[in-house]
């Protein structure tokens, strides 16, 4: 079984930072992209940033030049840099990674059970 365990989340003052890090264990053959997305209350969940195998990143406009996505393709991990936070940052924030469990099967999309961090003003 595939597992994202994310952690570092917390509660955090605005303008403060926060590193957010997903370890994926279990049967694994190769991953494609890594990502970050949060959901906000009463919102839908969003891309926040993501990382490809080859280390190309991609962020949503509202967080570039504030977090930085970075990847560990040996340990299997991707980290998510938080700075200068906003109040507007406080979700729910989801590990994602697009892999293949092993030989023959298909990639598929697989979740961590996410980590709140919250931003007080």
């Amino acid at each position: 079984q595939v597992q994202l365990v994310e952690s570092g989340g917390g509660l955090v003052q605005a303008g403060g930072s926060v590193r957010l890090s997903c370890a994926a264990s279990g049967s694994i053959f190769s991953i494609n992209d890594m990502d970050w997305y949060r959901q906000a209350p009463g919102k839908q969940r969003e891309l926040v940033a993501g990382v490809t195998s080859g280390g190309i990143t991609n962020y949503a406009d509202s967080v570039k030049g504030r977090l930085t996505i970075s990847r560990d393709n040996a340990k299997k991990a991707v980290y998510l840099q938080m700075n200068s936070l906003k109040p507007e940052d406080t979700a729910i924030y989801y590990c994602h990674a697009y892999l293949k469990p092993a030989p023959g099967l298909a990639f598929l999309n697989y979740w961590g059970q996410g980590t709140q961090v919250t931003v007080s003003s």
